[in-house]
């Protein structure tokens, strides 16, 4: 029976409260083939796994971790108005000393001073509004879009220690090489009826050599062909988040390539939530880092940078699991993701376009030594020993 209310009527269910059990119910009882449910046969696996005793050591072992995380949010901000809408989008970069903090693993009591001093941290934020509102009258989303996005890029800063240079400076220099920005970038004319392609847009903006339209550097993401005058725009948002956070990471890995390329960069990790891939329109990024970092692997001692994505999701998550529970993969071990691996997980008969267009990373997958830590997915550069081969 329902509960009465204070208003004399009664407590209703709420009206999608079964919706959860409704679509599980239909779910067992339907036929469906899931890659990590039943893992069969792993002795193939066995060839592809590597013990630590194997992986190659480091002539420089690491002394730091860099970790660069992101988030973002959508609201409704005006009463009686839910089509009006405020995104905001940070990204946060920690710099940990691992030697300051495995000492005080140690220690019977933690000295919260040695802790917060052995964690350095840096933030960039942005706002705009993403639906519902325009940066002027006369203008439609997409235009307005073009124009925050450009506006924010030209003005917020990653400001940490030595670093202090503008998103758009970080989006030059990630078309360029390591300590030498691009001059331009190539943007796509967003134009309705133009369709001029690589149009070479300095950091000043410039005019499309088709129709002449006034173009920003910032249109070669392209986030504006995912806005909608209907929606939240909570997806691009996100988009614009991912690009950030890239740009995050060159501007810190570049800093450590200039001031100390031999030795702290050398003995940091990188670790970006998430893989090291880019999606949906900006996704020619990836292409931008992968080259980007292979030269700074070049000119760099040793096998630096050290790259790595954690993946906390996703069919690779789920098979990774299944790995741990079953023992298949032991603590400290390491699963290198060949075409093989991918094929069964990704069920595909093509494994070598699995991510083609939006990975910039290779797959691998670790199982920690510490029981506290679930078992970790990543992707790690080419100029690693670890995954080399793969």
């Amino acid at each position: 029976m329902p509960y009465e209310t204070f208003s004399g009527g009664y407590e209703r269910a709420s009206r999608l409260g079964h919706a959860t059990a409704a679509v599980r119910a239909l779910a067992d009882k339907a036929d469906f083939y899931v890659p990590a449910e039943r893992l069969g046969d792993t002795t193939w696996l066995r060839d592809r796994i590597r013990p630590r005793s194997d992986l190659a050591r480091s002539t420089s072992p690491l002394k730091a971790a860099l970790a660069i995380d992101g988030s973002h949010v959508v609201e409704s901000v005006r009463d009686g108005m839910p089509s009006v809408v405020y995104g905001y989008a940070q990204a946060a970069a920690a710099f940990v000393d691992l030697d300051v903090m495995e000492t005080q693993r140690a220690q019977r009591f933690v000295d919260p001073v040695a802790i917060a001093e052995a964690v350095n941290s840096a933030l960039v934020s942005l706002d705009l509004p993403v639906a519902g509102a325009y940066t002027r009258p006369g203008i439609d989303i997409a235009t307005s879009w073009r124009e925050l996005v450009a506006q924010l890029f030209a003005t917020k800063k990653v400001q940490v220690n030595r670093l202090d240079q503008s998103l758009l400076d970080l989006l030059m220099l990630l078309h360029g090489t390591p300590g030498t920005p691009a001059p331009h970038v190539p943007v796509h004319c967003p134009a309705p009826g133009c369709g001029t392609e690589d149009v070479p847009v300095p950091a000043e903006g410039a005019p499309c050599t088709g129709c002449g339209l006034a173009l920003h550097p910032t249109d070669t993401l392209r986030l504006q062909e995912a806005v909608s005058e209907e929606g939240r725009n909570e997806e691009p948002l996100g988009r614009l988040r991912s690009v950030v956070e890239l740009l995050v990471l060159v501007g810190l890995t570049t800093l450590l390539w200039e001031q100390s390329r031999g030795d702290l960069l050398a003995s940091t990790l990188f670790l970006v939530d998430g893989p090291l891939a880019m999606y949906g329109e900006p996704a020619k990024l990836r292409g931008r880092a992968e080259t980007y970092f292979q030269a700074m692997a070049a000119t760099t001692p040793g096998d630096a940078p050290y790259l790595c994505g954690i993946e906390k999701s996703g069919a690779m998550v789920d098979y990774a699991r299944q790995l741990a529970r079953n023992d298949v993969l032991a603590p400290g071990e390491l699963l290198v993701c060949d075409a093989a691996v991918i094929a069964r997980i990704a069920n595909t008969a093509d494994p070598a376009n699995y991510g083609k267009e939006t990975y910039w990373g290779r797959k691998f997958i670790y199982r920690a030594l510490a029981r506290i830590f679930r078992p970790p997915i990543g992707d790690h550069r080419d100029a690693t020993r670890w995954a080399a081969g793969a």
